[in-house]
């Protein structure tokens, strides 16, 4: 049950900091005038940074998970 929570959280967690790394960038680019990052860039940061930051919690649900099952 556990990790079934985490993955609806999780995903949704990780979908709303894509996209809000994705319009801090096109607003930084409309405040300057030009292109801050290029949009290459700025796709590979809002879909590999959540995702890396989805693994992480993952990584430390299940080491969670596997101490409790041991003590």
């Amino acid at each position: 049950m556990k990790t079934k929570v985490f993955w609806i959280f999780g995903v949704l967690q990780s979908l709303s900091l894509g996209v809000i790394i994705f319009l801090i960038f096109n607003s930084l680019s409309s405040i300057k005038g030009e292109c801050v990052i290029g949009l290459d860039t700025q796709i590979m940061l809002s879909i590999t940074f959540p995702l890396f930051l989805l693994l992480v919690e993952y990584t430390l649900l299940t080491k969670d998970r596997n101490t409790n099952k041991t003590n």
